[in-house]
């Protein structure tokens, strides 16, 4: 297909448009909901473990996925399950209209986890392959772009929407844009893009994958009750048949051995779980943290939130490029020391911190992560061989989801720990803010071990 594009240029960039429209709604929506916690508290009678549910669930969903919908990808075609997956993002959506508990929200915040995860472990692949002849750093760099700019309105644009139309329109409102995004796939994406040769779906593998992760982070966040216990050992014992399964498998979901001989690779995913896991509570955290202990509106929070991700959507493209000219760990390095500058910055915040040394905390965590993101993909999708794409691109994103999962399960944890099953009063914010700063100390450890691992994964054009 690479003759099409070179042909048609314009439909090059239309199919990039395309899945930039996508990548852009759900991160947007992920960060919107963030910013509207405290209405869905208050309307739907949540307490403080299950308002930390809301952003967790939706992470549950897409790990699950992850990447049986990318081996499916592989055998029915990229573009196929991309649709497919928009769609149900779309209907999911929806749902919240009818929605009067906070345990149906839940549930819909993990159907639509289900239905991220066919959207990222095929979009990435597709610009790629679309890619493949040129410009790929620059492309992935853009992709990079429209999820931090949806990151960037999300807080903004879902404190608008609180305010004036009530937290449900941060669920529905961007439906039709999504599905414009359906429809440009439809036109301007030529051909499935999909692995040749014989291919089938691992179902024993996709189920214990699904098994061990739903039992290890349900576990996991409710440690030290006895029942969660059992969940958490159980959810190990599972990894391990797990991996064992993985390695007799005739068609696996992840080739293990093929992954760790691939250093460049296997390092980009470790250097990547540890930074989204440091970034993913980040917006959680501060929302709670400027509207409870700042008394700021939904709308004055998103807007200050709004100069991380805007930092970090100026600087992926000039990071993509820096990376197809230069060394990616060197770029993405130093974005990881400078990020966990900003968290350094903000283990000291308390309820009388200006708000002009929250913004300085908040602009070196967009720098850092603008200077990260997209050189370490670079280098990642550039060590994958063509035909496992798709699994590459699955790869990725599971190690952001799995960063952002185990990180929001320990903030679970510490609101469960500390705070219990209560509604957030003002007698509970010295509570509340004990959580913040242990989770910001926790972020700050974890990006000093993805430096490690970005630095320590060799020069790629030496690969």
């Amino acid at each position: 297909m690479s003759d099409y594009y070179t042909q048609n240029p314009a439909a090059r960039w239309l199919a990039l448009a395309s899945i930039c429209i996508a990548t852009f709604l759900v991160p947007l929506s992920m960060s919107a909901i963030n910013i509207a916690l405290p209405a869905i508290a208050d309307e739907l009678q949540a307490d403080a473990v299950l308002l930390s549910w809301v952003p967790t669930s939706n992470l549950l969903g897409s790990m699950m996925l992850m990447l049986p919908a990318a081996r499916v990808a592989d055998i029915v075609g990229r573009k196929k399950v991309y649709i497919v997956g928009v769609l149900m993002f779309c209907l999911t959506s929806l749902m919240v209209i009818w929605i009067e508990s906070i345990e149906w929200l839940l549930v819909s915040r993990f159907l639509q986890g289900l239905a991220s995860a066919m959207v990222f472990g095929t979009g990435m692949a597709i610009v790629t392959s679309v890619f493949a002849d040129g410009k790929r750093g620059t492309a992935l760099g853009l992709t990079a772009t429209s999820v931090y700019l949806g990151l960037t309105c999300g807080p903004m644009i879902g404190g608008w929407l609180t305010e004036v139309l009530g937290w449900r329109s941060v669920f529905w409102a961007p439906v039709p844009f999504a599905l414009t995004s359906v429809l440009v796939v439809i036109l301007n994406v030529k051909g499935d893009y999909k692995a040749e040769g014989k291919q089938k779906l691992d179902w024993i593998g996709s189920a214990l994958f699904a098994l061990w992760i739903s039992a290890f982070f349900f576990g996991l966040s409710g440690v030290p009750d006895t029942g969660y216990i059992i969940c958490l050992l159980l959810g190990v014992g599972l990894f391990f048949l797990f991996l064992r399964q993985q390695g007799s498998a005739e068609y696996p979901l992840v080739r293990l051995k093929v992954l760790a001989n691939n250093k460049v690779f296997s390092r980009s995913m470790i250097s990547s779980v540890f930074m989204y896991g440091a970034h993913y509570p980040v917006l959680f955290l501060m929302s709670l943290y400027l509207q409870y202990l700042k008394g700021m509106s939904p709308s004055e929070s998103g807007q200050l939130i709004l100069l991380q991700a805007l930092v970090m959507a100026c600087l992926a493209p000039f990071a993509g490029r820096l990376s197809d000219q230069f060394e990616p760990r060197i770029i993405a390095t130093t974005g990881c020391l400078i990020y966990g500058s900003g968290f350094a910055m903000l283990l000291w915040i308390d309820a009388s911190s200006s708000q002009a040394y929250i913004a300085a905390a908040l602009l070196a965590l967009g720098m850092g992560f603008g200077l990260f993101s997209t050189p370490n993909n670079n280098a990642a999708m550039g060590a994958v061989p063509p035909d496992r794409l798709s699994i590459g691109s699955a790869l990725m994103n599971l190690s952001r989801t799995m960063g952002n999962m185990f990180s929001m399960t320990l903030v679970v944890l510490l609101v469960n720990l500390v705070m219990g099953e209560a509604e957030i009063t003002s007698q509970q914010y010295p509570d509340l803010l004990r959580v913040i700063k242990v989770a910001f100390a926790l972020a700050f450890a974890y990006t000093l071990v993805a430096a490690y691992a970005s630095f320590s994964r060799g020069n790629v054009r030496n690969t």
